[in-house]
C-alpha cells in the first residue's frame, strides 16, 4: 500500500495567514493549472476505466444507462466512481464531466464508492452520443484550491477598464515573453487606399474587455501574437476591401 501522509503543504496553505499563504500560492500557482487533464471516456460498452489523479492514485468509473423516464422520458445515467490510495488525509481530487450537451463537475475528498447521476439525458442525440462516445472526464491537476488561484490569475483579463488592459499585457508579458509598446501620438494615422495592395496583411490585437480576455489565452494557448488578422483585398475596380477572421458576412 501507498504511503499517505497526514498532510501536504499547498493541502493547508489555505488556512495560514494570508501574508504566509498568498505569496507562496501564486507562486505555486498560475493560469496553466486551469488546463484539464483528459483521463478517459466512460460509454457502456467500454467498461471500467481506470487512471491516477492528483490526490487518489487509485481510480475507477464506470457509467450505466439508467431506464427511469425523467422529465424528458429518455432515461438518465449514472457514473460510479471508486478513489483511494490518498496522498495525504486532506488532499481533494476535482473533475469536469463532459459532453456535447453538457459540462458538470463534482470533487471528492474521500476513499470510497461516489456516484453522479444525470437525471435525464438533454435529448435522444445525447443519449446517442455516450453510447458511442461516452462521457469525457477530465483532471484539474491542481485541485479545488489550485484552480481558484488560476482563476485569481485570469479573471481580471476580461475586466473592460484600466486594470484589465494593464492584467492582459502583465499576462502576455509573463508567460509569453510578450511586449507592447505604447504609440507615440497621434494615435490614429491616415493611410491612403492607394498605398495599400491585395495581400497586405493586418495583425489585430485587442487586450482590453471581454474579447481581449479570450484573445490573451487565445495568444497564450497557441502561440500566436496577434487575436485575429485581417487581410485587404482590391477588386477590379480597384475598390478595397478587408476581410477580417471570425466575421461572417450575410449579405
Amino acid at each position: 500500500d501507498a504511503f499517505q501522509v497526514p498532510f501536504r503543504v499547498k493541502d493547508v496553505l489555505p488556512v495560514l495567514p494570508h501574508e504566509i499563504s498568498w505569496p507562496v500560492m501564486n507562486n505555486l500557482h498560475s493560469a496553466v493549472d486551469l488546463l484539464p487533464k483528459y483521463v478517459g471516456s466512460l460509454a457502456p460498452s467500454n467498461g471500467t476505466v481506470s487512471w491516477t489523479g492528483s490526490c487518489f492514485r487509485d481510480n475507477t468509473a464506470v457509467i450505466e444507462v439508467t431506464a427511469r423516464a425523467g422529465d424528458r422520458g429518455i432515461g438518465g445515467g449514472v457514473i460510479r466512481i471508486s478513489t483511494g490510495a490518498a496522498h495525504s488525509w486532506t488532499c481533494m481530487d476535482l473533475y469536469v464531466f463532459a459532453t456535447p450537451y453538457r459540462v458538470t463537475w463534482d470533487y471528492y475528498f474521500s476513499s470510497k464508492n461516489h456516484t453522479l447521476n444525470f437525471e435525464s439525458w438533454e435529448e435522444l442525440a445525447e443519449l446517442e452520443y455516450v453510447k458511442q462516445h461516452g462521457v469525457s472526464v477530465f483532471l484539474m491537476p491542481s485541485g479545488m484550491l489550485g484552480t481558484f488561484l488560476s482563476l485569481v490569475d485570469v479573471l481580471p483579463l476580461f475586466s473592460n477598464t484600466g486594470w484589465g488592459q494593464s492584467a492582459n499585457l502583465a499576462f502576455l508579458k509573463k508567460h509569453m515573453g510578450a511586449t507592447f509598446e505604447r504609440r507615440k501620438k497621434p494615435w490614429r494615422s491616415p493611410i491612403d487606399p492607394k498605398d495599400v495592395n491585395s495581400g497586405d496583411f493586418l495583425a489585430v490585437s485587442k487586450i482590453r474587455g471581454r474579447w481581449g480576455g479570450f484573445e490573451t489565452l487565445e495568444k497564450w494557448v497557441t502561440g500566436a501574437f496577434a487575436g485575429h488578422t485581417a487581410v485587404c483585398l482590391k477588386d477590379e475596380a480597384g475598390k478595397l476591401w478587408v476581410g477580417e477572421s471570425g466575421h461572417e458576412n450575410e449579405r
